[in-house]
Formats: C-alpha cells, sequence, structure tokens
C-alpha cells in the first residue's frame, strides 16, 4: 500500500481533526469554486490569487508580475471584480514619481476570507466521499 492509499492517522476531534483531513485532501484534491454574477466570474481562482497578491505587493503591477500576468490582463480582472460587488474590492492610485498603489478595500478583504472560507468548507465537506474515492486510485 503506498503511502496515499494508508488510511489518514485519527487525530482527537475537533479543529485539529479538520486540518488533518483537509491537509490530506489538499494534496489530492482541488476545489474550483467560481462565484457568478450575471455572465460574469465575479470571483474564481486567479482573482483571488490576483486579490492575495495585491494585498501582499500593494501594487497592480507588482501583483501582475508575481503572477506572470500582463499588467492589463490584471487591472482587467481589477475592473470586472469591482462591477461585480456592490463595493469595489481593490482600489487604485495613479502612478507618478511614488508609484501607483492597489490595495485591498475592507468588501475584498472581505470577499476574499469569505471565498478561502468556502475551499476550507468545501474540502471538509469533500473528506467521507475523498477517503473512498482514494482506495480507487492507483
Amino acid at each position: 500500500m503506498s503511502r496515499d492509499e494508508a488510511p489518514l492517522p485519527r487525530p482527537a476531534p475537533g479543529r485539529r481533526a479538520a486540518r488533518t483531513r483537509s491537509a490530506a485532501i489538499d494534496r489530492m484534491v482541488r476545489p474550483r469554486i467560481r462565484v457568478l454574477c450575471g455572465g460574469e466570474i465575479a470571483l474564481g481562482p486567479g482573482k483571488v490569487a490576483l486579490l492575495e497578491a495585491i494585498h501582499a505587493s500593494a501594487s497592480l503591477t507588482a501583483a501582475a508580475r508575481l503572477l506572470g500576468m500582463s499588467y492589463m490582463r490584471a487591472w482587467k480582472l481589477v475592473q470586472t471584480m469591482n462591477a461585480c460587488f456592490r463595493e469595489p474590492l481593490v482600489t487604485t492610485q495613479r502612478g507618478g514619481k511614488s508609484h501607483g498603489s492597489a490595495t485591498l478595500t475592507r468588501s475584498g478583504e472581505r470577499a476574499l476570507a469569505l471565498y478561502r472560507g468556502m475551499e476550507e468548507a468545501s474540502r471538509e465537506a469533500m473528506a467521507a466521499s475523498w477517503q473512498e474515492l482514494r482506495v480507487l486510485l492507483k
């Protein structure tokens, strides 16, 4: 039996058990949640990665570079997100001598946290089925 087929250890019930199950699922199963607004994808894995990069760098240019995308692509993703939500998720300030900046609004931080929570909840919901499915894998 390979390491991936071995049953998970059974930690004490509670948060630690959920984290252990979640960590095992993270290695093999990756949910891809997309939040739709009309015909647009308001949030998805790529947009969430961009929000996190903006939060870390405080710059749309740096965030785009970090993710290997063009500035224009990042700008369009931000515009789409901002148009889909009641309040903008990202605010930007144009460049110049001091360079521009981009920051997440409170709504942006909240949307990011809620999205990550949805991912975690989906992994936890999949845990039992994943245990059954993984024994069918090579």
